[in-house]
Parts: structure tokens; sequence; C-alpha cells
């Protein structure tokens, strides 16, 4: 599946459910005859589930639900990718909420869901793209925001971290290319990992008159300034990637669309028990300290190796590599100095995995043969080191939250809402299916 068809996928997927369902501030013309677009910003994001205790997990991905051929580029139908699949009428009939009850996996709300403010599990039918939804509906006159003309007033768009690998340039330019086929005019901002920029870079575009900002928080704690901000000049805030936690409900930001990290760790402990047979020297390359997205990576990753009761998997190493290729192949080649012996390594994205397997290389020690590599994110660098058979396997992380993005905030403020969370849909990489996933374009 390409790009543009998997961008298609969330749109749709935001649009059916009852919903819709750099700091410098420069501004893209979004015209469809506008050929500029704004510089891509970079980042790091997110998974896809339903609910396992203590996390946004999926229960359609469950370690194992998936077998990989089901999860090749093809394994979503084109057919119901379509953005149009649902008028925005239509949608406030389309789902149900069940507080605390059955829903895409049939169990309670997890814990990080109610921590972004999820009280509910919305039943009723989910469009591809999408594992799960979580009440209450988030509708942006309860907080006094106005109605939105997407073809004449301002939207913002604020990178959290620097456009320095694959996904997070991705991430903005679905954001830009979707404003572009929407006629909006975008303002863009990239914090460069500095949270306190990012706070600064919102309140900006709002004082430059945007009436919405969409934007990827550099962590789910640190925007409560931003936040704020908004709130008090009635602009309407759509977090997608990370999810700002600690807030309730539609109470201080608008709907929320991301990915389930602790469903992605407990993928790759699931794909790292298969490729070491459960015995193993296992290092962790952890991602940026005091970020959910490593925190939650970790905490799924080791929660299911003890479920697996995988002790044959020695964990004799952890270090943050900052999510970096850099840090990634300098952190690694500290452990092979203290760690001659590690066998397998977990890196929580695929530039730590590919500094990684630099470092090994470096050493004579490249190839699943000698040391197990599985990392996450689904970047092409990745999955094509599981080709050339230096990677065991990939868990994705979908950054293209463009469509989704624009589809939730029309809803939220011009429609009849947008659920609280919506938790996206991700593949998964291994030997059996990547070649296809580079052709196809689905490994971005």
């Amino acid at each position: 599946m390409t790009m543009h068809r998997r961008t298609a996928l969330i749109a749709a997927a935001s649009t059916a459910i009852l919903l819709a369902g750099c700091s410098t501030g420069q501004t893209t013309s979004s015209s469809p005859s506008s050929g500029s677009t704004s510089a891509p910003s970079a980042g790091n994001a997110p998974s896809t589930s339903a609910m396992s205790s203590g996390a946004m997990s999926s229960g359609a991905m469950s370690s194992g639900a998936m077998s990989s051929g089901a999860m090749s580029s093809g394994a979503m139908s084109s057919g119901a990718m379509s953005s149009g699949a649902m008028s925005s009428g239509a949608m406030s009939s389309a789902m149900t909420s069940a507080p605390g009850g059955s829903g895409a996996a049939g169990g309670s709300v997890p814990a990080a869901i109610k921590a972004a403010g999820g009280t509910s599990v919305l039943t009723g039918t989910l469009p591809a793209g999408v594992e799960a939804q979580y009440g209450p509906l988030c509708k942006g006159s309860d907080l006094g925001i106005a109605k939105i003309d997407l073809k004449k007033d301002t939207i913002g768009w604020a990178q959290s971290e620097k456009e320095a690998n694959p996904f997070r340039i991705a991430s903005t330019k679905s954001e830009v290319d979707q404003a572009k086929k929407l006629g909006v005019k975008l303002l863009t901002t990239n914090a460069q990992s500095d949270a306190q920029q990012e706070n600064t870079d919102i309140k900006g575009m709002i004082d430059k008159g945007a009436k919405a900002v969409i934007f990827s928080p550099i962590n789910s704690t640190g925007l409560g300034d931003a936040i704020a901000y908004a709130k008090s000049k009635k602009v309407a805030m759509i977090p997608v990637d990370r999810n700002i936690t600690g807030v309730k409900g539609c109470q201080e930001v608008g709907p929320q669309l991301g990915s389930d990290f602790v469903q992605q760790g407990k993928r790759a402990a699931d794909a790292m028990i298969k490729a070491t047979g459960g015995k193993a020297k296992l290092a962790i390359l952890l991602g940026a300290s005091g970020v959910n997205v490593t925190d939650d990576r970790t905490a799924g990753f080791k929660a299911e190796l003890k479920a697996k009761n995988a002790t044959g998997i020695e964990i004799i190493f952890e270090q943050t590599a900052d999510f970096t290729r850099e840090k990634g192949k300098s952190v690694t080649e500290t452990l092979l100095q203290a760690h001659p012996d590690v066998t397998a390594i977990y890196a929580e994205n695929d530039e730590m995995g590919l500094g990684a397997l630099a470092a090994l290389d470096d050493k004579g020690m490249s190839g699943t043969s000698k040391v197990h590599i599985v990392s996450i994110d689904g970047t092409k660098g990745a999955v094509q080191a599981i080709v050339d058979g230096n990677f065991d396997a990939v868990i994705e992380s979908n950054p293209a939250y463009g469509p989704s993005a624009f589809a939730a905030l029309d809803a939220y403020v011009n429609g009849a809402g947008a659920p609280a969370v919506t938790i996206t849909t991700d593949n998964q990489y291994d030997k059996s299916n990547a070649q296809a996933a580079i052709t196809s374009g689905a490994a971005y």
C-alpha cells in the first residue's frame, strides 16, 4: 500500500466514525494550484490497538493476532480507504458509548486511554485503519470554539522534532499535502525537540490568526502553557501521534489521534521471542527520556516477555539513544565494549536500530545470525534491513495523520463531534513481507 493510499485509509477512518470523523511560523500556500510546500519536520510515532490492561492496546493486534502474511502491504483493501466513506451528517449515529464495556476487544478502557481523557469504549462498526475509539464525543462548541471555514481560515501545524528522520518527514508531508488538497492556508513550525519552543510556536501561530492547531506533542505533559492559551483564545487543538495526558476528555484539547505504543512494545517482544527462540542476551536502546513513547514501548515490551514467560531472554543493557541514528550507533559501541556477548537488540525506533546496525557492522557482527534486531517505525531503511538479513522484524508506527486530523477537526468544529481518542492501525514487517512493503511503498 503506498503512503498516499494509507493516508486515505486513515482519513476514511476518522471521517467514518461519528466524527468525521523552524520556529518562524512559516506559511505554506495551500491552495490546490500552489507548487510550494513547507519543509518537512521530524518525529516519531505511532501504533494500533484496542485494549490490553495498562495501555492503548488493540485486541486485534495482541501477540500474534495478525499473521505476517496478513500484514503485507496489501492487507488493507484500497476499497475501504475512500475518505468520503461517510458524510459528516451520517456520523452521529455510527457508534454508541459503552463505559468500560465491550469495545473492539471486549475489555475496559485501558489506563493510557483514561490518562488521555477517554472514559468509554465506543461500540459499533470501526472503519478500516482504526483499532478502537473512545468517548466522550468532543464538540468544539462546548468550549466556545466557532465553526471554521477550511477554505478561508488559517490552520496551524506544529511539528515537535527536527525533520532528521523519515517518520517526521512523512508526518509533516502528510499534513502539508492534505492542507493543499483542501485548499487550507497552513502555518507550519518545528520545535526542534524543545518543549518550550513548541509552546512558543503554538502560541505564535494563534497570534498570527490560526483558528485551529494540529500538533504533534514533544511529550504528553509539557504543553500546558500552549493548551491553556489556545483554550483562552477559543482555538481548536488537535493532537496527533502522541496523546496529551492528565486531561479530562474534550475539556482541554479536542479529539486525539494516535498509536498504541504499549501494544507496539508487546508486538516487538513477540517478534523478538520468535526470532531468538526465547533465548538471548538482550540490549534495549531506549528512546528519549521523559517521553511517553519511550515509557510505553519499554513497558509493553517487558510486560510481554513476562507474560510469555520468556525467561531465557536476559536483559543485559538499557540506555537511552534519544531516537537518533547517531546516538544509536554510539550507544551500541559502548554496549559492545561492555557486553561483546550481546545476541539481540530491541531498538525503540528504526533510527536507533540502524545506528546499532552500523556499529555492529564496524565490528563484523552485523546479520541476524550474529545479533538479532527488532525495531519500531516502518521506515524504508529498516524494512530494507530485513530484506538484507540484518533486522528480524519492524513494527510499524504510521505517521500519515494529515487526512484523519483534518477530518477530525472538521467534525469537531463543524459537524456532529469526534471521539476523544482514536487509535489507528499499524502494520508489521518480517522476512515474509518486507520486500513487498518496499516495492509497494508501504514502508516510508
